[in-house]
């Protein structure tokens, strides 16, 4: 189903692919120092369809993880794997209420609003057979507002929830590709800073390139592409 990359002695087994939601989860065990195996599916194989797969996340999408240290116990859903490695070694996330809603709620404002809506601009503008004005604009649109509601707070601070966070490497994976769903983020000078300072991190610079990105698709590739991913 996949092929396999071992980080050092795995207690976790990683199953994702070169995305923004895979990118977070590697970037988090990177940072969380946890050792990983690494499983990378091809999704336009099809391999998050197989059996074995849907009996770790039945919903068939990637990333998920299995906790060897746990008895085997599986995690699937990007934030909740998140949360769940955050908690397990008691890092970027805080313990006291406040500081932990904090957290959550700018983990909820990606989970809900910039991955959903990157993905969205995302399929109109790059995968769709159809160009349809109205609908690249909407979700362009949307992006740039969410983006703006971004910079605003980090405006006030340096990362989202004051200090960095599992939110931080939530959203960053995902704001980096704004080229790739034909967004700016000119005059967003707060939104370049954070993307910057996260992107020199060393261990957001090894989880991001884990499993290997493939090339950019050529538009000769895009509706096989698109004929499966977007199931």
């Amino acid at each position: 189903m996949a092929g396999r990359i071992c980080y050092s002695m795995a207690m976790i087994d990683l199953y994702t692919a070169a995305t923004p939601n895979g990118h977070k989860v590697s970037i988090a065990l990177e940072e969380m120092g946890l050792p990983y195996e690494v499983h990378a599916l091809s999704l336009t194989r099809g391999d998050q369809k197989q059996p074995e797969f849907l009996a770790i996340n039945p919903n068939g999408r990637i990333p998920a993880i299995v906790d060897r240290d746990a008895g085997d116990f599986a995690v699937f859903e990007s934030g909740a794997i998140l949360i769940y490695l955050a908690e397990k070694t008691g890092q970027f996330l805080p313990a006291d209420v406040r500081g932990r809603s904090r957290v959550i709620q700018w983990l909820m404002f990606q989970m809900g609003g910039v991955g959903p809506m990157m993905g969205q601009a995302n399929v109109f503008f790059r995968y769709a057979p159809e160009k349809i004005p109205y609908a690249i604009g909407r979700y362009q649109r949307e992006v740039r507002r969410l983006f703006e509601v971004l910079d605003r707070r980090l405006a006030e601070v340096e990362y989202l929830a004051g200090d960095y966070s599992i939110a931080d490497m939530a959203t960053w994976p995902w704001v980096r590709g704004h080229d790739w769903a034909g967004v700016s983020v000119d005059g967003l000078d707060h939104l370049q800073r954070w993307l910057r300072d996260i992107g020199e991190r060393p261990a957001v610079q090894r989880g991001r390139n884990v499993p290997p990105s493939e090339p950019q698709p050529t538009d000769d590739r895009l509706k096989d592409i698109r004929d499966k991913l977007l199931v």
